[in-house]
């Protein structure tokens, strides 16, 4: 059996980070490649030809995340009976006409928690996100991981994705800039690329902060930011599964998360991070007030919301399940294929 993760997006986002992670993890139980651009070149990879030329002979099950990628599965399977189509559904609204057609010719659908599953309005399998717990862990020193950033003050704190009206980076402006006269020590961040057409806020936002706020742009590698911030906030409006969540838990930063749905299923208020009303601004800034005034409290959240990870988020648990998936639409046992070292 050989399993393909299709990538065709022409830009990095988080279900390309999700993509590199599962098919790293899930090269151990079955033979898993990757397809398309901005993918690193150590990722296990496959071209388009060869996976034609392989699915003469050999079971193909087909991963696709977007529309555009399911549509390449289903010519492929027109011309290769030996095919099974597997789609994950990662967005947070009601999917379309057009996305509810296409689903009905995937083999398995599986979405990412109960409010995914009731909006697809046909049966999936939820399996939940997971990461690499050896990338995404706590730092030796979190003081001398901020030191590393370059940044004033002694404690950083922020937003960590792509920067856009909807993800809620304006929340946590007008949240946290009262707070900074009382809390200097406490520096201001967000992480994360901002299309041209969403400068003129991103301006305004800087400007109510008092050009506080730094804004660092679209980072490689992630992992030093987690590391180094103290308090991660996830202010998004919108939202199916954010790798964000996770991601900063398993780092040991203090999560702040406004309550979408999926987020009473990762986080315990109060004792793995702090849960606010979607869009409440008043508490928004009662939470990160908190935190400000209690930098051992934050750390404590850090602590045990690592520790949250580590028991219920690494990568294998969700490379297992999906491996279960593709052994049942595929009628195939799971086998270790030669030279794939697990």
């Amino acid at each position: 059996m050989l399993v393909v993760h299709p990538h065709f997006h022409p830009r990095r986002t988080g279900v390309t980070a999700h993509t590199e992670q599962i098919v790293e993890s899930l090269n151990s139980l079955v033979e898993t490649r990757a397809i398309g651009r901005t993918l690193p070149a150590t990722l296990p990879q496959i071209s388009l030809s060869d996976v034609w030329k392989r699915a003469r002979d050999t079971r193909v099950v087909w991963h696709a995340h977007r529309n555009n990628e399911l549509l390449y599965g289903l010519l492929l399977k027109l011309f290769r009976r030996k095919t099974s189509l597997v789609m994950t559904r990662h967005g947070s609204t009601e999917p379309g006409a057009f996305s509810r057609f296409l689903f009905r010719f995937a083999d398995q659908l599986i979405t990412l928690n109960d409010a995914g599953a009731q909006q697809v309005r046909r049966s999936s399998r939820i399996v939940q996100h997971g990461i690499s717990l050896s990338r995404f862990k706590p730092p030796t020193s979190r003081e001398e991981a901020w030191k590393q950033l370059k940044l004033p003050g002694k404690y950083g704190f922020g937003v960590i994705g792509r920067i856009r009206p909807e993800k809620g980076q304006g929340d946590f402006v007008a949240a946290m800039g009262p707070l900074l006269k009382d809390f200097p020590e406490w520096t201001p961040v967000l992480v994360g690329l901002a299309k041209q057409e969403h400068q003129p806020w991103l301006e305004a936002q800087k400007a109510h902060a008092d050009q506080k706020l730094q804004v660092v742009g679209e980072i490689s590698d992630i992992v030093p930011w987690y590391q180094g911030l103290h308090v991660v906030v996830h202010p998004s409006h919108s939202e199916a599964f954010s790798m964000v969540w996770i991601e900063a838990m398993a780092s040991g930063a203090c999560l702040i998360a406004s309550a979408l749905p999926p987020v009473k299923d990762v986080i315990e208020d109060g004792r793995t991070g702090l849960i606010y009303p979607v869009g409440d601004i008043d508490a928004l800034r009662s939470c990160l007030k908190r935190v400000m005034q209690d930098p051992q409290f934050a750390a404590q959240l850090g602590r045990n919301a690592a520790e949250e990870a580590r028991a219920r988020f690494g990568v294998e648990h969700e490379a297992q399940a999906l491996a279960e998936v593709y052994a049942s639409v595929a009628g195939e046992p799971l086998k270790l294929p030669p030279g794939v070292v697990g």
